[in-house]
Formats: structure tokens, sequence, C-alpha cells
């Protein structure tokens, strides 16, 4: 009988170390479409002076047993330096940032604005109809302030998905 541990899901913030490269990208999303992973977040940039490597951050979910599957099969990838479980290895910041549109007037417009202020979201485009939001902070820190901003006349939101780095000494 399987153990229990084996079958619940969790969540997994991947970094991989790869070369800056055309195609790159492709191979390793093409790692978790080809076997059915779900990407939530991803995220990737340049991160050298001479912009030869790239860090990308992903953020997937699986049981335990399918989370060291892509960790091994994107350690396999070509253009791969290091794949580094940032979940797992130990303490880690991960951020996001998000562009929020609400419409609306009135005491819809008023509340908006509390709720941004008490969320230390900035106004980054304002016309007498509608606010631009910008907020940065954690997955769920977004995701309350979207739903906060439902009822309020939530437009529009653009997400930039998750960068995440280890915290102290310890690097990729």
């Amino acid at each position: 009988m399987p153990n229990l541990q084996d079958m619940t899901l969790r969540s997994a913030t991947i970094s991989v170390l790869v070369d800056n490269e055309a195609g790159v990208l492709a191979r390793v999303v093409g790692l978790f479409s080809g076997r059915g992973y779900n990407i939530d977040s991803l995220t990737v940039a340049p991160v050298d002076a001479t912009r030869t490597r790239s860090r990308i951050n992903i953020v997937t979910s699986g049981t335990e047993m399918v989370i060291e599957q892509i960790k091994a099969q994107l350690g396999r990838l070509v253009p791969v330096y290091q794949v580094s479980d940032l979940t797992r290895e130990g303490p880690h910041v991960a951020r996001e940032m998000a562009l929020v549109k609400v419409v609306g007037t009135g005491e819809k417009r008023v509340e908006a604005l509390r709720l941004a202020d008490a969320f230390r979201a900035r106004v980054i485009d304002a016309t007498s109809g509608s606010f631009v939001f910008e907020l940065t902070g954690n997955t769920d820190k977004l995701d309350a302030f979207e739903e906060l901003m439902r009822p309020l006349g939530l437009a529009e939101i653009s997400r930039t998905g998750v960068a995440a780095i280890a915290r102290g000494t310890r690097t990729i």
C-alpha cells in the first residue's frame, strides 16, 4: 500500500541555472508539457555580467516523487548547470509583482484606494473611472488583493510570476 506522504501534493519553487541561449526555455517547458506536469509560475532572466547564463524560476506542484522526477529530468538537460528546489533546501524569499486595473466610481473607488493603501499598493495610473495599482509581495498577498478588488470593479490583472532566491549565504 502506498505511503500517504508519497501521495500528498506539494508546491515547489525550483530554480534552474542554464546557458542563456535560444531554445533553452523551450526545452525546459517541453519537458513539463511532454510529461503532463503543470507550471504555476515561470520567470527567466540573465543573471551574470556577461549575460551568458540565465536563471529560470518555476513554481509547480506534485507529489514528492513527481517533484523529484522533475528535478532529475531538468538536471539531465544539456544546458543546465544546477537545479535547486528552494522549498526543500532551506529558507528562501519569493516575490511577484502585479498590475491590477480597477474600474469604478463613488464608494467603490474610495474603498479600492483604502484597500490599496492597506496592501501598500501604488497607484501608477489614474483616470476619472479607473486605477491601475502596482503591488509586490508573496503570491498569497497578491491573491488576497485580487479577491478583495473583485467586488470593487477588478477589470484586469497582469502578474509577473515568482522570482525566488535562497536566504543567507546559500547560492545556486
